[in-house]
């Protein structure tokens, strides 16, 4: 594990890594800026705290992560609220309306690639949280398997079977 003589140093080395995941995650760079921001504000905030039983990477991923599933959460309880208008129109019902992705903006998309990585985003945002997390870490992210089961805090045959599991789900959605 490295040993930091300031956050700074925390923040230069991970910046880049939160910042992606978070954008990975939420597929907006706005919302993805203000949590990478908070999540810096948690780390700083606990780094005085922190062990050092995980590597500071893992750590930072776990954070990284929950706060992402905080943002998602907040958007869900605007949705039941009535407080956002969703943007999206589905093709099978008529007149319904189904939150997605209200701003996709992801800067390492070129504009004729957006639609399909919309699509297969929108799949992904149907997995279960753990399926995700392990699907966006192993395939986007490229982290090892073992690398998530430290960030998951679980086996990494409970990792192997939620990739299999999340593989399964979108080739299913595939067929809808």
């Amino acid at each position: 594990m490295k040993d930091y003589e300031s956050f700074e140093g925390v923040y230069e080395d991970h910046v880049d890594m939160v910042y992606n995941l978070c954008l990975n995650y939420l597929q907006n760079k706005e919302e993805a800026e203000e949590a990478c921001q908070d999540v810096f504000l948690k780390v700083h905030e606990k780094w005085g705290i922190f062990s050092g039983k995980s590597s500071a990477k893992t750590y930072i991923y776990r954070i990284s992560i929950n706060q992402c599933l905080d943002v998602i959460k907040a958007r869900k309880r605007q949705k039941r609220f009535g407080f956002h208008i969703p943007l999206f129109f589905t093709n099978n019902e008529e007149n319904v309306r189904e939150f997605e992705l209200p701003d996709f903006n992801h800067p390492g998309i070129q504009l004729e690639d957006k639609e399909a990585i919309f699509l297969l985003f929108r799949k992904i945002n149907r997995l279960p949280d753990s399926q995700k997390t392990a699907l966006i870490l192993k395939t986007i992210d490229g982290e090892s398997i073992q690398q998530i089961s430290e960030v998951m805090k679980t086996s990494t045959k409970a990792v192997e079977s939620l990739l299999s599991r999340a593989r399964a789900n979108l080739k299913a959605m595939e067929a809808e």
